[in-house]
């Protein structure tokens, strides 16, 4: 055990509380909370119905999120419902669910970066649009655009190769300064002349009923709230214990159900929101803080926007480079992935990978861009029922009877699974996000086929130990023992 000791990497211990709230706050608001009002949440469920679907929709992650916090405590390691599914049900299914939610992170980090070619677009009109390349599902591709946005993911790719305590507060900056902006807009949509009770109504959405309305947000909730499970991510490098990491899951969650509701209501507040929708305007929530608050506002949105957009590449950065790299300690991945840089102690390796696959993303266009996060919102769905289970089993091993919140969470990525695949469901995705799903599955298949043979050239102590740590192989081993002795006792 000492030569696996030795060649085991881990990563250090320099993420406070305050880091952590602002790694998942950061991630969970990103550039949809100030697009969608005025696409979708008021469109397609109306303003009441929207904060609603929100409450609903936060409530079931909760009760993942205790799930992820009952196992957190057992196992504070990287890697999240990939080393929780290791520990229930073994390699084959870590991998599935690690697998599912991989792409979603790598996504997110991708979409957030096309966000701010729209927010260019719409600050400073043609200043980037140059050199225009070439057009897929009607996006146009400009080189100038490309360059800018090449040019700040590299930034936030230096940033976490400097090391977590760098980054960190780089998050805190931008959480804070997001959180600022949209206080901005409530007392903008408050102070307005123009604000009145009677513009946010009608309160659900016209065509719908108030089920559907509430619902058509309710089943986009993993997608909404994808980012509270950046937290589990970073165990291994909280320098606080487990219980407070639990604390923050659920706060997050609670900070994004606020701040969705209050963009969204402010939105429709400034004027009658049907009049607003009429309008059609560039950017519906753009054009409500120009109204209630003229360019200062419109300066303060573009912080907000931009410090969302931020803490989304830099949260996705963290949480996907730290998957990557308990995924490669356990050889599921190449062990390559796992490799900490000599002095900043950062996988660097998860990092460059993590780089150079949203680096092409945006060669492929906004558009492509969004049926691939459609279908990544199943896969974080499945990612969220694996933590779950993996909760209930291993709770159970340990003989907590009172375990409802794997049941619970079971049942809430169950629920969520359904309204996004279920053909009469609201938010079903389309056929090009199908097609990306079945591609994205069959290629996991033969991933881990070729990887097969890797992953069982070690032994399943030794496997067990890269992914859970010492202390914890001795708990999961022992675990293991006296669930054989009580089968054969049986």
């Amino acid at each position: 055990m000492s030569q696996v000791h030795e060649s085991r990497p881990v990563l250090e211990k320099n993420m406070s509380p305050l880091s952590i709230w602002a790694l998942a706050f950061g991630a969970i608001i990103g550039w949809g909370a100030f697009i969608m009002p005025g696409l979708r949440f008021l469109p397609g469920s109306g303003p009441i119905g929207a904060c609603i679907g929100f409450v609903c929709g936060g409530l079931l992650l909760m009760f993942i999120a205790v799930s992820y916090g009952k196992v957190v405590g057992l196992y504070p390691v990287a890697g999240g419902v990939f080393a929780f599914a290791y520990a229930a049900f073994g390699p084959g299914l870590a991998f599935v669910g690690g697998w599912a939610l991989l792409l979603g992170y790598l996504c997110i980090i991708a979409l957030n970066g096309t966000a701010i070619v729209l927010l260019t677009r719409f600050l400073i009109p043609g200043v980037l649009e140059l050199g225009y390349m070439y057009s897929i599902a009607e996006w146009k591709i400009y080189f100038g655009e490309l360059l800018f946005l090449e040019a700040v993911l590299a930034l936030f790719w230096y940033l976490n190769y400097r090391g977590a305590d760098v980054v960190s507060k780089v998050q805190v900056v931008l959480a804070v300064i997001l959180a600022v902006g949209v206080l901005a807009l409530l007392v903008g949509a408050v102070v307005s002349p123009t604000s009145q009770w009677q513009n946010i109504e009608p309160w659900f959405a016209q065509d719908k009923s108030v089920i559907a309305s509430i619902a058509a947000v309710t089943a986009i909730a993993p997608w909404l709230f994808v980012g509270f499970d950046t937290i589990p991510q970073a165990a291994e490098e909280f320098n606080f214990s487990a219980k407070t990491g639990v604390r923050l899951m659920i706060l997050s969650i609670v900070c994004g159900i606020v701040t969705y509701s209050i963009i969204t209501l402010a939105v429709a507040a400034v004027i009658p929101y049907p009049e607003l929708l009429a309008l059609n305007p560039v950017w519906h929530t753009g054009y409500t803080v120009s109204l209630s608050l003229g360019k200062v506002g419109s300066f303060v949105l573009a912080l907000a926007v931009l410090s969302a957009i931020l803490t989304g590449i830099n949260g996705f950065f963290i949480a996907s480079s730290r998957l990557m790299f308990s995924m490669g300690r356990a050889h599921i991945l190449p062990v390559w992935f796992s490799s900490l840089h000599d002095k900043h102690k950062t996988p660097h390796n998860a990092l460059n990978f993590t780089l150079v696959v949203v680096a092409i993303a945006p060669f492929f266009g906004r558009e492509v861009l969004s049926w691939v996060v459609d279908m990544s919102s199943i896969g974080t769905i499945v990612a969220y029922f694996f933590a779950s289970a993996s909760a209930f089993v291993i709770m159970r091993n340990h003989k907590d009877n009172c375990n409802i919140s794997g049941i619970l969470g079971c049942a809430a990525s169950l629920i969520c699974l359904g309204l996004l695949t279920l053909p009469m469901s609201p938010a079903c995705i389309g056929p090009e996000s199908w097609h990306v799903l079945v591609a994205w599955s069959i290629l996991g298949v033969c991933f881990y086929i070729v990887r097969y043979k890797a992953v069982h050239a070690i032994s399943e102590e030794e496997r067990t130990y890269m992914i859970l740590g010492e202390s914890d192989l001795r708990d999961h081993m022992a675990q293991k023992a006296e669930k054989k002795s009580d089968q054969l006792a049986a």
